[in-house]
């Protein structure tokens, strides 16, 4: 199985026997994290090592790349959000009208635990763009589409020839107003950005012929360091915008003071708080990370209550199958969405209500005719 890294990091825990190395592990722990990274491999650049409390059992940002018993449970499923049924060629996903996905990696410099994207990510490459010719061409053919997502994996672990030759081709696509780069560099590796002079320029070079946005995630303040800092800086001086998308997850983020600070210090160096994303019921996942709704809901509630207008700016949402669903409110058990973006026209720009269990994480609906897919209004 292809994992298409950059370079293999000097450093970067792979194995139980390095991560015991660094943080004392029991015999079941080791056990246990060795059978889960054979199925779903395991990546901690020495940048992000450094941010973990070792001696801390709850540290929120061990929580993020170190292998837990709940990993074990298969409950949810591997594609939450339907991307195999929006993919029209390999690698390409076209879901949203004005927007088109391209998987460009399966690699990534450290593999989240929380990751939404469990079956491909260091795991698989058979979902990877491979027919660019064929890509470019749908793209040229379909006007409505006016930006385009480069995603994986991280598109920021691939060789900068790589990324040259894809953003050369994207740029030449007329109707084509910016281009998007989903990547955590920024927060686990940001000496790729601070040392990597070739890449910068190839990044501000092209941004001079389209807006290239660079959405990244900041999970905790933990994460911004000051190498983080100078790496979003150098970005911004090379003409990116710069944004982020957080995911709240239990045990590191779900908490309103906490959330309130990673916003403010994202706020001050510069960096657009976009997202904030409700953690999908991916198998996995869901049993480690996921927050109940109406818990979240009041979470988020009183993160705003904190924060200024600029701080605020972010949107609590849930990527479903057949949306992106924002997250508006609740009375008692009644919660309130509203469609942000959606598959079907009809539906953007709907609000709904519904009733919602104390439990319960996610939008589904038991009509047969939609199995799981349209949220319903009681």
């Amino acid at each position: 199985m292809k994992q298409n890294n950059y370079q293999n990091l000097n450093g970067v825990i792979k194995t139980v026997d390095q991560l015991n190395g660094a943080i004392m592990l029991s015999h079941a722990e080791m056990y246990r994290i060795a059978k889960i990274i054979e199925e779903h491999p395991m990546a901690v650049t020495p940048h992000y090592l450094n941010l973990i409390a070792t001696d801390d059992p709850n540290d929120p940002i061990k929580k993020m790349v170190v292998p837990s018993a709940a990993e074990m449970s298969f409950e949810g499923s591997f594609d939450t959000s339907g991307e195999k049924e929006n993919t029209k060629i390999r690698g390409l996903q076209h879901k949203y009208a004005q927007t088109a996905l391209v998987l460009v990696t399966n690699g990534c410099a450290v593999y989240c635990r929380h990751c939404f994207r469990k079956r491909l990510v260091g795991v698989g490459d058979e979902e990877i763009a491979q027919d660019w010719p064929a890509i470019i061409n749908y793209l040229r053919g379909h006007e409505e589409i006016n930006n385009v997502l480069l995603s994986g994996g991280d598109p920021l672990t691939v060789t900068i020839e790589e990324l040259d030759a894809i953003l050369g081709k994207l740029v030449r696509i007329p109707h084509l107003n910016h281009i998007r780069i989903g990547s955590r560099i920024p927060v686990v590796q940001p000496s790729r950005i601070s040392d990597q002079d070739k890449l910068v320029e190839v990044l501000e070079r092209y941004s001079l012929e389209k807006r290239i946005y660079i959405i990244t995630q900041f999970n905790h303040p933990l994460e911004i360091a000051q190498e983080s800092v100078q790496a979003i800086e150098r970005l911004q001086g090379a003409g990116l915008v710069v944004s982020n998308q957080a995911v709240l997850l239990k045990g590191v983020n779900d908490d309103a003071a906490v959330l309130a600070e990673l916003m403010t210090s994202l706020t001050r160096i510069g960096v657009v708080p976009y997202y904030l994303f409700q953690c999908r019921p991916v198998s996995r996942v869901k049993g480690a990370f996921q927050v109940p709704l109406a818990d979240a809901c009041d979470i988020v509630d009183e993160v705003k209550a904190r924060l200024d207008g600029l701080s605020k700016r972010f949107r609590f949402v849930m990527s479903h199958r057949t949306g992106k669903i924002e997250i508006l409110g609740r009375e008692g058990g009644r919660m309130f969405f509203k469609y942000h973006q959606a598959k079907d026209p009809g539906l953007l720009n709907r609000i709904f209500s519904r009733q919602i269990n104390p439990d319960e994480g996610w939008l589904y609906c038991e009509d047969e005719d939609y199995k799981g897919q349209l949220p319903c209004q009681d």
